[in-house]
């Protein structure tokens, strides 16, 4: 099988994460997609402000009608800063046999080199890149073994940080997020 994984803080989820999900999921004709929330992601130290079981319900309420996806609480459940090598690992003795392709952002090429064992990494999945809105894929250091593709996607800006800055605001999250993720941010009255 071939398996994708979408990592990411998902506070909030929003269409920018599920369309990329879905343009990934189709172009690469993966069998499986997970998304995999980071309880803490190591080079963005301040980007998670909901709980771990407001974020996962969050994710539940945006796809849970969607077999297409599914979700691993690996990493919330693990705590602690949440590194790539740890979870594909993990991950590759779930899946032993298939194929694993790991999902960024267009923008993290430039720091790959940087992710923790990376040189392990690249020897137990590959990688899918988007490219983003106004983060042009820049190039980046060359890495020996790194199997590194391209999705051609819809590129939709919208960034959690902007959302979470709309609610402080007062403004709306109408059409930046499923509606459920919406009712569930206002029952909670999450990010004011």
């Amino acid at each position: 099988m071939k398996i994708g994984f979408l990592g990411g803080s998902f506070d909030p989820v929003h269409f920018g994460h599920l369309i990329a999900a879905q343009d990934v999921a189709e172009q690469f004709k993966f069998d499986r997609l997970f998304l995999v929330p980071a309880a803490q992601a190591p080079l963005k130290p301040n980007d998670v402000q909901s709980s771990t079981e407001d974020r996962l319900a969050m994710l539940f309420a945006a796809c849970e009608w969607d077999r297409r996806f599914e979700i691993s609480d690996y990493e919330l459940t693990k705590g602690g800063v949440s590194y790539t090598i740890d979870s594909v690992r993990h991950f590759k003795q779930q899946f032993p046999d298939d194929e694993l392709f790991w999902i960024v952002g267009g923008d993290q090429l430039p720091l790959l080199h940087k992710w923790k064992e990376i040189d392990e990494l690249v020897k137990l999945v590959q990688f899918v890149f988007l490219e983003r809105p106004r983060h042009p894929t820049k190039p980046h250091v060359e890495i020996p073994g790194l199997k590194l593709h391209r999705c051609d996607g819809h590129l939709i800006e919208i960034s959690s940080s902007e959302l979470r800055a709309r609610v402080r605001e007062g403004r709306s999250l109408h059409y930046f997020c499923p509606q459920k993720v919406i009712a569930y941010i206002e029952s909670k009255k999450l990010y004011r």
